[in-house]
């Protein structure tokens, strides 16, 4: 009877976590702040790690700089925040100083921080600089698998990140 409890037991594990799937690393919002238009154009848009300091914490890779690029621009693009043909025009520079991944637990939370900076690129000026620090949580629910929810927790803390971002340029005057 306890050979068949535990070989019963071992099938359903196995059917339950070899139905999911981990998920990519995926930084693009679903949904766009709505923000206001600056007169000027983003001419470029660079995303790395800051120089590592003590007490700095990054577990990432070296894949996390290209997504967070990549839906970072997504993001200015689908938001219309900058215009084109401006006479101003921007450089913006992102670094990553901090990303705490989930160990383990139930609802899987990451956070992550980085420091973002727009340079008018006539004057040589920075127009915005602002650390941005944010969280993404994943409950139990979501699914049964951690590192399904520790991947989706590491997502929404990139599309976190970056959602602050819009709504903080978009209350600045530049």
């Amino acid at each position: 009877m306890r050979k068949i409890y535990l070989l019963l037991t071992s099938t359903l594990l196995l059917f339950l976590t070899s139905c999911s799937t981990i998920p990519p690393a995926d930084f693009t919002l679903q949904e766009v702040p709505s923000v206001s238009k600056k007169d000027a154009e983003m001419v470029s848009i660079t995303v790395g790690y800051e120089a590592k300091k003590r007490g700095m914490k990054i577990e990432t890779n070296h894949l996390v700089p290209p997504a967070w690029q990549t839906a970072l621009e997504d993001a200015i693009n689908r938001s219309l925040i900058f215009s084109d043909d401006q006479e101003r025009k921007f450089s913006l520079s992102v670094r990553i100083y901090h990303f705490d991944l989930p160990a383990a637990g139930i609802t899987m939370v990451s956070d992550c921080g980085a420091m973002y900076e727009v340079l008018d690129r006539n004057s040589g000026d920075v127009v915005f600089s602002e650390r941005i620090y944010t969280s993404g949580s994943v409950p139990m629910n979501y699914d049964f698998v951690g590192i399904v929810r520790a991947s989706e927790s590491i997502n929404r803390c990139a599309r976190n990140n970056i959602r602050d971002f819009l709504i903080s340029l978009d209350n600045r005057n530049i």
